[in-house]
């Protein structure tokens, strides 16, 4: 049976694999980085407890601070998992955004308007309010199968004799709205104590995030992030177009599913992890484009690295601009991608 599998791997039309990219795209990534872990450090050292910088990275790096003990608790078991939480959820959902713009072909597509997001909180939602289960290690579970239920009910609803990225995106919307009904009905008439909890769970906050949510996530990341930089030439070539795509020998239906599946896994474990965290999935690509261009190559990974500054900086904007009121990271980046996502809608409109 190996030889059998291995030979029906081996005559998969694939398109050839290169990781060329332009010389410019490693100091983007170089630069990116280096940003996100500044603004992780401004972020642990920020909060009731101030640290200035330079001693969170001596305590980062177990050099001695003069608070040794306070100092290693507050940054390593408090702050740390939860900068790492932030960056692996905008990383992820950075990635997921790509994905769909590109499969659908439409730069307005992202989790939240194929309605992954909406199905995610509704598993949650349903399991807060009506069966009353608030366990940390069930509600992940939960949100994440709906997210996959919902894809997979996606493409089936989309196939006719094939699938379509227009399909593809008006039944998810479809679907996104029906989600986004059944929650708001369950908020209704759910008790008032657990309503609470749920709707702070659908705000999207990293708040009180440990290594507990940490290692669960990170698995997710490390193995579909590299999976789906193996497909970028697949990804490349569909978004030229189906009959281009065909012609150079891709597989559509097959990598449009494989890929599709890939951008619900990572938005499942993203908002599994950290709740609803909207218009991430949205902003992150466009501004990786304008960095490194369309190639999916140096796009995916700019794109992800994207998303984890996004997050990380929505994070300590909510933690400082109204301290010590601490805003939710999704509501952070509702305030930022709103607008833009009006900018985009007037740009198509003057496209059209």
């Amino acid at each position: 049976m190996g030889r059998n599998f291995s030979w029906f791997v081996l005559r998969l039309p694939r398109l050839p694999i290169s990781f060329k990219v332009p010389a410019r795209v490693p100091f983007v990534w170089l630069a990116t980085v280096l940003a996100t872990l500044a603004v992780m450090v401004l972020n642990m050292g920020a909060g009731e407890y101030a640290i200035a910088p330079l001693d969170v990275i001596r305590t980062l790096l177990h050099m001695e601070t003069g608070h040794a003990s306070d100092f290693n608790f507050i940054v390593n078991m408090l702050r740390l998992p939860r900068m790492l939480v932030a960056a692996l959820v905008g990383l992820a959902l950075g990635v997921s955004g790509t994905i769909l713009q590109s499969l659908m072909r439409n730069p307005l597509a992202a989790p939240g308007i194929l309605g992954i997001n909406a199905a995610a909180g509704l598993s949650a939602v349903a399991l807060i309010v009506v069966f009353e289960v608030t366990a940390p290690g069930v509600i992940p579970v939960a949100a994440f199968l709906g997210a996959l239920a919902t894809a997979i009910l996606i493409y089936l609803l989309s196939w006719r004799q094939g699938d379509s990225p227009m399909r593809l995106l008006l039944v998810g919307i479809g679907l996104g709205a029906i989600a986004q009904a059944l929650t708001m009905l369950i908020i209704t008439f759910g008790q008032i104590f657990n309503v609470q909890k749920a709707l702070i769970w659908l705000a999207g906050s990293v708040y009180g995030s440990s290594w507990a949510d940490f290692w669960p996530l990170l698995p997710w990341v490390a193995i579909l992030v590299p999976l789906v930089l193996l497909l970028a030439p697949d990804l490349n070539a569909l978004n030229l177009g189906e009959d281009m795509a065909r012609g150079l020998g891709s597989r559509v239906a097959l990598w449009r599913g494989l890929l599709l599946l890939a951008a619900t896994a990572l938005t499942g474990a993203a908002v599994a992890t950290a709740g609803t965290i909207g218009f991430v999935g949205l902003i992150a690509p466009h501004i990786a484009r304008r960095l490194v261009g369309p190639d999916h190559h140096g796009l995916l990974p700019t794109a992800g690295l994207t998303g984890a500054f996004v997050v990380v900086t929505a994070d300590l904007a909510g933690r400082t601009l109204f301290a010590p009121i601490e805003i939710p990271v999704g509501l952070v980046t509702a305030a930022i991608g709103a607008p833009f996502f009006v900018y985009l809608l007037l740009v198509q409109r003057r496209v059209a």
